[in-house]
């Protein structure tokens, strides 16, 4: 089948990536969706069993950082166009290991350029590259004020700086060889098949088993939350609507303290489980704050509600409530996560080493 697109798509095991694929796979048949993926610790492929089978999508397995593979999916797929999600993206282990972060964030960036350069030379304006970044690198915010496309970087982790960076290389091969490029910024991530380590499944996991909530300082840091399948909708979008060249920031318009969500977060799950309300808030356990823990991140998204027509479908509790049945409904998706024996998958489904 000669296919309209043939879009890969990196990172499309993990979090983000997988409700991206889903999106896209379903609402256009008439493209071919490519997953690039490394399957490293935060790669599922279970989170696509429901369209794994479906004839305009493709796995390979593979990281961003082998140029020559990069190249040869490009030959094998004749790929038009790039959805690059792939990156280190934890800051808690970009403080542990940023060396790490450097290589995949920014060298793996690049190698993906390179290989569009040099597949696309003959004419760049058919083809695009969509770079999914973060509102971490315009740094932290006082208690006023957002962020908006034009805001100055400010990266103050090791995640943050190593995202920064790929957003400058981003924008330097647009300006210097012509490279057609889109950048979006999206502000905090919460939904169903999240990696267990992120704030709210790992609340949600220690509520229902009766463990302690860490919660970093006093809790005051406040950070805007979007539903992920909003997130994949803004993405889509974007890819085919905004204007070439340019940055959109996308926010969830949920501002929260993080204790203040934790507490969301034990009432509705006081409600799901029928405790008494407020039995959930004793687990809460406040922990020494992260090194270099920015204060406030808030998303000011009217380029992208005003000029595209996109806007958040949920407010932050409808959304923790989805995201909160979702987990109930898919524990045992969470077990295999916690324990390990979700790797099984990829070598059962893919017979992988």
């Amino acid at each position: 089948m000669n296919y309209l697109k043939n879009i890969l798509v990196t990172g499309g095991a993990g979090f983000i990536g997988s409700h991206v694929i889903r999106l896209l796979v379903k609402k256009y048949p008439d493209y071919r969706i490519v997953n690039f993926d490394a399957l490293t610790y935060a790669g599922n492929l279970s989170n696509l069993s429901d369209i794994e089978k479906m004839n305009n999508y493709v796995f390979v397995h593979g990281n961003i950082l082998e140029a020559d593979h990069i190249s040869a999916v490009f030959n094998d797929y004749d790929i038009t166009d790039i959805i690059h999600l792939a990156a280190e993206s934890h800051v808690d282990r970009s403080i542990t290991d940023p060396l790490a972060f450097l290589k995949t964030n920014i060298i793996g960036t690049v190698n993906l350029m390179q290989a569009a350069r040099k597949a696309w030379e003959k004419d760049y304006s058919k083809h695009m590259f969509y770079h999914v970044s973060t509102d971490e690198v315009y740094g932290s915010l006082g208690p006023e004020g957002y962020f908006y496309e034009d805001t100055a970087y400010d990266p103050q982790s090791p995640y943050s700086a190593s995202k920064a960076s790929s957003d400058h290389f981003v924008r330097a091969y647009a300006n210097t060889y012509g490279l057609q490029t889109k950048i979006s910024n999206c502000s905090n991530n919460y939904g169903p098949n999240q990696f267990p380590e992120k704030l709210i499944p790992l609340m949600l996991n220690n509520i229902r088993h009766s463990k302690n909530l860490p919660v970093y300082g006093d809790g005051t840091n406040i950070r805007d939350w979007l539903f992920v399948i909003d997130h994949a909708s803004a993405i889509d979008v974007i890819f085919h609507k905004g204007r070439v060249n340019e940055t959109y920031n996308i926010g969830g318009n949920n501002e929260l303290q993080n204790i203040a969500l934790v507490h969301i977060l034990c009432d509705l799950m006081d409600q799901k489980m029928g405790k008494p309300q407020g039995s959930s808030r004793e687990l809460i356990t406040f922990v020494k704050d992260r090194p270099g823990h920015d204060h406030r991140y808030a998303i000011d998204n009217t380029k992208l509600t005003t000029e595209l027509g996109w806007s958040p479908s949920v407010t932050v509790v409808e959304g923790m409530k989805k995201t909160i049945d979702w987990y109930w409904d898919n524990e045992e998706w969470l077990s295999d996560i916690t324990s390990g024996s979700y790797m099984d998958y990829y070598k059962r489904q893919y017979s992988l080493n």
